[in-house]
């Protein structure tokens, strides 16, 4: 079992998504924006981040720089409505482990999220 934060500023993305996870055994916590987000990311040290782009300040991409910056081992996977190739390329080169785009099947997200946590937090 993971500890997973979901950070969107929609409510109705975060519920999708926390059911999904919820079902897996994964635990997760959730912010509505940026500093919401560095707030827990510092506090919990979650396992895994699904990361919207589109937030209020700092917006996805720069939380993304912020991680790098301070050299986060915490794997980031962004969800995004953004489907430019552009966009895509820069979350990647910022770090992002994936790229998925909204709505995520839930197969590719669960898939994703167990391919980059620690193999002693997957769920059995």
């Amino acid at each position: 079992m993971a500890l997973i934060l979901i950070v969107d500023d929609a409510l109705i993305s975060r519920t999708v998504i926390r059911k999904t996870l919820i079902a897996e055994n994964h635990k997760t916590l959730e912010a509505a924006n940026g500093t919401q987000a560095l707030e827990m990311i510092h506090s919990y040290q979650p396992d895994c981040i699904l990361l919207d782009l589109l937030l209020p300040a700092p917006n996805g991409l720069e939380i993304l720089k912020i991680l790098q910056a301070e050299n986060c081992p915490i794997p980031v996977i962004v969800i995004t409505a953004d489907t430019q190739e552009t966009a895509r390329q820069k979350c990647l080169n910022f770090g992002a482990k994936a790229v998925l785009y909204k709505p995520p099947k839930p197969g590719e997200l669960l898939e994703l999220i167990n391919q980059n946590i620690p193999a002693e937090k997957e769920p059995k």
